[in-house]
């Protein structure tokens, strides 16, 4: 009976590896413990799956009642403090490996539950070329291939949020689509340290249950992996995004001076735009470095983009459906845009304490200034403001898997001649988070 009682939870520990070891494979449990053939068969079954996941409650004060924020959303009209579960995500990754140990497939599911619902964040297949193990090919529901912070995963990053500029273009950070890639696995491969990624997206994202047009974003990503160049750790990368989504309507503003010398925006109301695609083109350039010291790293990263959007009157926002009111097409805006991420890390003392300074802006529309919006007769909005966020932050990392962070986003927006932005909004907010991973 001690030994089928035994037998069966041992079952029972391999069939459930997340609540035992996490991220570990199952053949890194002890061989010793498995010596029934009959429990050879379960473990070669389940060695290639892992189970990962991490959770994400905190805390959060803003300025004022109903601050609008890019740190987890608006507050509530009538609040201005709130406990939430920002992220909790469970993901499940299975690799084939092929005769010489290289990986031949991977399947990936993740989940995100929260108290504001359960969505899936990944399900994708990737394939892999097994002759020189070089290129693979994805499919599925994934991260889009541009940029260094909206590829880095929440659960590593050190601040608490991507940038605004992140959360406007690349709302939810993936796409449904497929990629080729230029990855080298064998770590003796002179090209190691080069990855090339290119695919082709729907283009909203998760932000649309479906495709609404038959425009596709063509994105890529050149990256030089970390090079050691005396003390100092460099990688950079590039990147790039074609695409754009259909006009509603046959009104297309753009950018343009009125007869008094005024910035407004100008229609062009011909009928070949109806149906026609606007152009969402974005530029990207990421650099990071890295020194070692005696209390840890010191870390500085940068990133800039640049490029043209679509949107409407009131939002260069991604849309998830054509922009309508009412089921009524809206006209389409296009803006030049351009936005930077400036990051730096320094560890102080030993690696478990760390400070954070973080700079970003967004400037949605670099034809027009402050002083421009809100005059009189012009078709400027809301959605053509400069911000600007400086985040401060103190982060200690407890053990291998458990994080507290302390950090406060003091955010300005332009000064304009516009209500409500005739100084800076109250909407700077502090943020306490603990997180836990596996």
């Amino acid at each position: 009976m001690r030994k089928q009682l035994f037998l069966l939870l041992l079952i029972i520990l391999v069939s459930f590896p997340c609540t035992v070891i996490g991220q570990r494979y199952l053949t890194e449990i002890d061989s010793s413990f498995f010596i029934k053939d009959t429990v050879r068969p379960l473990i070669k079954r389940f060695e290639n799956l892992r189970i990962t996941g991490y959770m994400q409650p905190q805390f959060q004060i803003a300025e004022a009642d109903g601050a609008p924020s890019y740190a987890g959303g608006n507050f509530s009209p009538y609040s201005k403090t709130r406990f939430m579960l920002r992220r909790a995500r469970i993901k499940i990754d299975y690799v084939l490996p092929s005769k010489s140990s290289f990986p031949k497939a991977q399947f990936s599911f993740q989940i995100d539950a929260t108290e504001r619902g359960v969505v899936v964040r990944d399900m994708f297949t990737r394939l892999f070329e097994t002759k020189h193990n070089r290129f693979s090919i994805t499919a599925g529901l994934f991260a889009r291939p541009f940029g260094y912070e909206v590829n880095l995963s929440s659960a590593f990053r050190e601040t608490p949020e991507r940038g605004r500029m992140s959360q406007i273009l690349m709302p939810t950070e993936r796409d449904l689509g497929v990629m080729l890639s230029f990855e080298p696995q064998d770590k003796k491969d002179k090209l190691r340290d080069i990855k090339l990624d290119a695919g082709f997206f729907n283009g909203q994202g998760l932000s649309g249950s479906t495709d609404f047009d038959s425009h596709k974003d063509f994105i890529s990503r050149l990256t030089i992996r970390p090079q050691q160049l005396g003390k100092f750790e460099v990688g950079a990368g590039l990147s790039f995004l074609r695409g754009g989504w259909k006009n509603g309507t046959k009104y297309v503003y753009k950018s343009g001076k009125a007869v008094n010398g005024d910035k407004v925006f100008i229609v062009d109301s011909s009928e070949a735009n109806l149906g026609k695609s606007s152009p969402r083109h974005y530029y990207g350039g990421d650099i990071q470095v890295k020194i070692k010291h005696g209390w840890g790293e010191s870390e500085c990263r940068a990133e800039y983009w640049f490029g043209t959007q679509p949107g409407t009157e009131f939002s260069s926002r991604n849309p998830g459906t054509i922009p309508n009111d009412n089921g009524i097409p809206l006209p389409t805006y296009v803006r030049h845009f351009n936005g930077a991420f400036f990051y730096f890390l320094q560890n102080i003392v030993n690696t478990k304490h760390q400070l954070l300074v973080k700079f970003d802006w967004y400037d949605p529309n670099i034809k027009v200034s402050g002083n421009d919006i809100g005059k009189p007769n012009v078709n400027l909005s809301e959605a053509d403001i400069k911000y600007s966020t400086l985040g401060l932050g103190y982060v200690y990392y407890m053990n291998q898997s458990t994080k507290l962070i302390f950090y406060y986003d003091r955010v300005k927006n332009e000064v304009t001649q516009m209500s409500g932005f005739t100084a800076d909004t109250a909407d700077d907010i502090f943020t306490c988070r603990l997180q836990f991973r596996f």
